[in-house]
């Protein structure tokens, strides 16, 4: 069976920026144990897999190296990219996966892609695993937890930039992963971040699509604001946009082609 394949860099207009995500195309599904075959041969963030439903309507379901994932906002952008770069009368797509619904996305007038996700604001927790303070060079000022993730709150960039993570430890507060956050001390940008995720998926993921349906929601309300920029700190860095409402997030973002190729299984 031969496969087309498309290799995606996500929040970002230039190659070798932002998160690369690999997205495939079938008629139906192929076994599961295939899927997560071909995503460790990938070895990216994610691999996207998708089945059409309708004319602008696809079954989505996104893999790691390592398992099936819930929710992935930058392999949902470059499905989309991917989409309207093959049909280009298309303006909207909506995917539809089993943990959060559908997923409508709209191709703006400007070239960015914008996904219209949950509002997952997270809660704060008073008290917290030892491993998530073990597993971080600096201890958190403020915790708070969704379904995704453990929000550690800093009082600097800085601290966000410097932080050293224990892989081993943070692997103990598996489903959970941890994000680490700050306001920005950019003008350009409003809050910044960075993500690990050894319990699902590697080290540190470059640009996290989905978090900010947490993280957009929870410094909206701290910095009083409605529309956002964020800035995604890792080596390979991500810029995204953000709306909140008061039961949505919508997350804007570029997205530029690496690869087309095909695969063999």
């Amino acid at each position: 069976m031969e496969l087309e394949i498309n290799i995606i860099d996500a929040f970002t207009d230039t190659v070798f920026a932002g998160n690369p995500a690999a997205v495939i195309i079938t008629d139906t599904w192929i076994a599961d144990s295939k899927m997560q075959s071909i995503a460790l041969e990938n070895n990216l963030s994610e691999t996207a897999f998708l089945v059409k439903d309708t004319a602008n309507s696809y079954q989505i379901r996104w893999f790691s190296p390592i398992t099936e994932i819930d929710f992935c906002g930058h392999a949902t952008l470059a499905s989309a990219f991917v989409l309207f770069k093959k049909f280009p009368e298309l303006s909207t797509v909506t995917f539809i996966a089993k943990a959060v619904g559908k997923l409508p996305v709209v191709k703006k007038g400007d070239g960015e892609i914008q996904m219209d996700f949950p509002n997952n604001k997270p809660e704060k927790i008073d008290s917290w695993p030892g491993a998530l303070t073990s597993g971080l060079s600096i201890e958190p000022n403020e915790v708070f937890r969704n379904q995704q993730a453990y929000f550690v709150v800093y009082a600097s960039e800085s601290q966000v930039l410097s932080v050293v993570r224990d892989n081993a430890k943070l692997k103990q507060l598996a489903p959970l992963d941890v994000v680490v956050t700050s306001v920005s001390e950019r003008q350009e940008f409003d809050f910044v971040s960075r993500y690990f995720w050894p319990a699902n998926g590697g080290d540190e993921d470059p640009v996290t699509g989905s978090i900010h349906a947490g993280l957009a929601p929870f410094w909206g309300q701290r910095l009083g604001k409605n529309e956002l920029k964020a800035y995604q700190a890792s080596s390979r860095g991500g810029v995204l946009n953000c709306k909140v409402t008061s039961n949505r997030v919508l997350i804007s973002g570029n997205a530029v082609q690496y690869l087309t190729g095909s695969i063999t299984i």
